[in-house]
């Protein structure tokens, strides 16, 4: 009895020291591309391929960072942009996924609807800025608008999708069970179709950063990102440039990491359907 327990002990704290090591390899493995990329920019920047003024050291431009961010402009632009991107992309998700489930479910809606989105989704969203501009005029009202037609599309396609690849055996298996259509929408079509929808939620939400900063500009609007982007490039300000960049990489970041990869966690990956 003693040696099993002897060795039971130790199979059991065995596992904790792989753990930890795996955890410090999934960082290192998460961390070197930066690496990589930080050492080359390092090396053109102090090469003086380019001058110290389009081209800053790192050091330079954390250093702008912190001081854009100390002041005060870098939350305040940042805070503006938030409130627009998440504005038109709450819009968007709210049509694009009724589109896409309507899509999906009814073939006279897809034969209407189709069409229109196959000819749309592929334009560029900055080209309907000026139609946007004229009708809604400047300011943030066309820039939301703008952002939220744009990023409709890929979350549209995406859903639809998802909603055509929904077993037909699952269907007729709850239905079998006496399922109503309400019932029916909410425990097999809405759960089989969430992997799809997730994922055209995430091109939707990329798609609307491209046009809101480059919207920005475009609709005269006073505070953003993209609007300090583009005012730093009139005075060559490459560190700020890249200072804002930068935010709207760690606001992308946050995002995934605080709404999608826990939306997926408590959905689709709790109910075993994509594995982590």
């Amino acid at each position: 009895m003693q040696d099993a327990v002897s060795t039971t002990i130790p199979v059991g704290e065995v596992p904790e020291r792989p753990q930890a090591g795996d955890r410090l390899r999934l960082v290192f493995r998460n961390l070197f591309p930066f690496l990589v990329v930080g050492a080359i920019w390092e090396i053109v920047a102090w090469s003086g391929v380019f001058p110290r003024r389009l081209f800053p050291t790192l050091e330079e431009v954390a250093s702008t960072f912190i001081r854009l961010t100390v002041t005060g402009i870098l939350p305040h632009h940042a805070i503006d942009n938030v409130i627009r991107l998440l504005s038109g992309f709450a819009l968007a998700a709210l049509i694009g996924v009724t589109i896409g489930v309507l899509m999906g479910r009814s073939r006279r809606a897809e034969d209407i609807c189709l069409p229109l989105v196959s000819i749309c989704a592929p334009i560029p969203g900055l080209a309907y800025a000026p139609l946007f501009v004229i009708w809604f005029g400047l300011g943030n009202v066309p820039a939301i608008l703008l952002v939220g037609f744009a990023a409709a599309f890929p979350v549209a396609v995406n859903t639809w999708t998802g909603v055509k690849t929904v077993k037909e055996i699952w269907i007729r298996a709850a239905r079998s069970l006496g399922a109503g259509e309400r019932q029916l929408f909410r425990a097999v079509v809405v759960p089989g179709a969430l992997p799809y929808i997730l994922t055209g939620l995430r091109l939707g939400l990329a798609r609307a950063w491209r046009v809101l900063v480059a919207v920005e500009m475009l609709t005269s609007v006073s505070l953003g990102l993209g609007w300090l982007i583009f005012g730093a490039r009139e005075f060559l300000a490459t560190d700020v440039m890249l200072a804002g960049i930068a935010v709207i990489g760690l606001v992308g970041l946050a995002l995934e990491k605080l709404v999608f990869e826990r939306l997926e966690r408590f959905t689709v990956v709790r109910w075993g359907m994509i594995a982590r």
